[in-house]
């Protein structure tokens, strides 16, 4: 028997934890963290635990299928595979346009550095508009938001030096995710505790009792989708007693904006916020004056507010707090965070924009434009469906789960069944997979070479991370992500071009060779960060320079469209009006998201220790609530939202305050039904309609904060 350790990182998630892989007669067998990193410091979580299973699972697909005539799969080559699909690719385009080939970028895909920028690159070179990510699915407004306003470009005040943080909606000990400046994934139970030990003061806002809110000095357990109510109660509080900082108001925030937003908020008193948020008004004022006097700190949003009624407008109150208070570094100071694969760029103390965001190209649905280089997905479905100009015939999903992913669900599997060709690129079968007519199984983590595309701007040190394929030739005839693209592009006679140039032509080149392509700009060359791996690049930390002579920028933060949004809140009962179909007497619950320790969106349950710990998406209540139901815990309930229903498992927890439900996302099948929750839960977005209550900015559907009704599945109608 022999045993040896390799060094690489985990893509699990987008945390990127290093790890140690033990592997035995070269079989990976467990991942230990790596107790010597000088930012995780022996951390990982046990979904990245689980690699070895999901790399040698007997499972998983390992060879490309292809949908025969009679809807049973048939294993081919990827050479056949590929150039069948070019050919329908090519056809397509000829009758009906490059623009009628899509592809979606999910979850999976942003864990592999390539293969993003390849498939953009991909559509840039046969001319289409309709590229989408999971990023317009539920957090798109941080990307509108700030640009609206305006950025700062020195960046946050640095975690490791505030005195307050202000998490509203966001669970890093669970997402391993936070907002920029946040409680990072990078070790954060140690990270927080040494933090609270230094004097850091922690103000939560949440429906549930979350792990971090467990840790706050003050936990504001609000009703779900009343974020924007706290937060313009906050801004009140802020600017009628004079808390905000007003020498860096008067010096960069537009004239008139401070004086026009107080006007906006002032009817949104302490009393009027503790009455639709529901907590106390001594702890709204407490936490408005701990926020204001700092005297550093930030405030940031995750998931939940932001899949909840008007989340542009939350994003925009939250960007607000910051601005007021002036929780920005200043020329001098220097910042711990860095980008170590992005372009050099200074760091000034300075204002930059606002900027119109919305600058891409119309879509057919809702007045919407494309943002961020993309199309947003909340329009994807009808996209394929809706006949006409423009009607997507063809779509890549590249790491993504539609079936699961996609708000709407009956749109959405009904727009699997219309397309022309649809390719999963996936190692499962997944309710997607299910309508695909071709199966590429990619290259998985530890088969191939990779960077950190997300983390490595958020990491609180300038953080050197690198991988090679620790797992050589493995079993099956596998593609990674990007080489799907770059084999359809040699048969359409097409060149992918990246910041370093044309990804050659002819033979294959390595994940080496076009991460190089990738990253030519980076601030440190990629050797260097091949041969700094693990390493803080002290050197690199970046003082923020005095503003440019001749800057201009100023922040805007009374958007007239926004100031209309709170008078349209003011005179609402709830959050849930925004929702047509909404009845008072009827939908008494609020469904809100919830993150999962042991899954990632779809991925976790074909992972038999973690589907042991949740082999379903269970319907967190209060126990309280379920008294009052005759409700007890592994009873089957219905939950019903003005769109459709679906059955769900109760559980009892009291960590969730009274009047919420609290479910994962992305579980159950690709049908309307559920005689299977028991073993694969069900689907929160069918619940969900892209038309009712839609962000007007980014298209975002309310996926949070949903107004629902509970009831108990009776004994004669359970066939599960």
């Amino acid at each position: 028997m022999v045993t040896e350790t390799k060094r690489s990182f985990c893509r699990i998630c987008h945390a990127a934890c290093p790890i140690d892989v033990e592997f035995v007669d070269g079989k990976a067998m467990k991942i230990l963290g790596v107790e010597e990193d000088p930012l995780f410091e022996g951390y990982t979580c046990v979904k990245g635990r689980q690699l070895p299973e999901q790399i040698h699972s007997p499972s998983r697909i390992r060879y490309p299928l292809k949908r025969m005539p009679d809807g049973h799969y048939e294993e081919i080559s990827s050479c056949q595979a590929l150039d069948e699909i070019a050919e329908r690719l090519r056809e397509i385009i000829r009758k009906h346009g490059a623009n009628a080939v899509a592809t979606y970028t999910g979850t999976g895909g942003y864990q592999n550095a390539p293969s993003d920028p390849v498939a953009r690159a991909f559509h840039r070179a046969i001319g289409s508009i309709s590229y989408y990510t999971s990023v317009t699915i539920d957090q798109p407004m941080k990307r509108t938001a700030v640009m609206r306003a305006g950025v700062w470009e020195a960046g946050p005040q640095n975690f490791s030096e505030i005195d307050v943080l202000l998490a509203v909606g966001y669970n890093p000990m669970v997402s391993s995710f936070a907002p920029f400046g946040g409680l990072q994934g990078t070790n954060p139970f140690t990270t927080l505790r040494r933090r609270k030990e230094e004097g850091l003061k922690l103000i939560v806002v949440d429906p549930r009792r979350t792990e971090l809110a467990t840790q706050a000095d003050i936990h504001l357990q609000i009703q779900p989708g009343e974020d924007p109510t706290l937060l313009a109660a906050f801004l009140n509080i802020i600017l009628a007693e004079g808390l905000h900082d007003q020498e860096f108001c008067e010096n960069w925030v537009a004239p008139n904006h401070i004086e026009n937003l107080a006007e906006a908020v002032r009817g949104f008193t302490p009393a009027y916020a503790a009455k639709r948020c529901d907590v106390k008004q001594d702890d709204i004022v407490n936490a408005a004056y701990l926020f204001a006097k700092g005297p550093t700190g930030t405030a940031g949003t995750g998931t939940g507010p932001s899949m909840s009624p008007y989340p542009s407008l939350m994003e925009h109150l939250v960007i607000s707090l910051n601005i007021v208070c002036g929780r920005w570094l200043r020329a001098g100071e220097v910042a711990e965070s860095r980008s170590l694969l992005q372009p050099n760029s200074p760091r000034r103390a300075q204002v930059l924009g606002p900027f119109n965001p919305l600058s891409g190209p119309e879509s057919r649905f809702r007045g919407l434009r494309g943002y961020g280089g993309e199309m947003p997905c909340t329009t994807l479905a009808q996209e394929i469906v809706q006949p006409g100009e423009g009607q997507i015939r063809a779509l890549f999903s590249n790491g993504g789960n539609p079936v699961a992913a996609w708000p709407d669900q009956a749109r959405t599997i009904e727009a699997m069944e219309s397309l022309d060709l649809l390719v999963a690129i996936d190692h499962r079968m997944t309710q997607t997979a299910q309508f695909a007519d071709y199966i590429l199984p990619p290259r998985l983590s530890l088969e191939r070479s990779d960077v950190p595309p997300f983390m490595d701007r958020w990491f609180r040190s300038p953080y050197a991370c690198y991988t090679p394929s620790i797992i050589e030739n493995p079993e099956g005839d596998l593609l990674n992500d990007w080489e799907v693209y770059w084999e359809v592009a040699e048969r359409l006679n097409i060149e992918i071009e990246l910041p370093g140039g044309v990804i050659p032509s002819g033979e294959r080149p390595s994940d080496d060779t076009v991460l190089e392509l990738v990253y030519a700009n980076s601030l440190v060359p990629f050797d260097q960060i091949r041969s700094s791996n693990g390493k803080v690049l002290q050197h690199l930390r970046q003082e923020v320079e005095p503003a440019d002579s001749g800057s201009s920028g100023q922040f805007h933060i009374a958007l007239e469209d926004h100031l209309l949004e709170l008078d349209e809140i003011f005179q609402q009962q709830t959050a849930a009006e925004r929702m047509i179909g909404f009845d008072p007497a009827v939908h008494t619950f609020r469904l809100v998201s919830r993150r999962l320790k042991t899954h990632l969106n779809s991925l976790g349950g074909e992972l038999s220790v973690l589907n042991k710990k949740n082999p379903t998406n269970y319907a967190f209540m209060n126990p309280q609530d379920m008294q009052d139901l005759n409700i007890n815990d592994e009873d089957l309930i219905t939950i019903s939202s003005p769109r459709a229903s679906l059955t769900g498992v109760a559980k009892s927890a009291d960590d969730i305050r009274r009047g919420v439900i609290s479910m994962a996302h992305s579980w159950g099948s690709a049908s309307d039904t559920d005689e299977k929750v028991r073993d694969i839960g069900a689907p929160t977005n069918r619940l969900i309609d892209v038309e009712n209550g839609f962000d007007p900015i980014t298209g975002q559907a309310i996926q949070s904060a949903i107004p629902v009704s509970i009831s108990l599945v009776a004994e004669d109608k359970v066939l599960i």
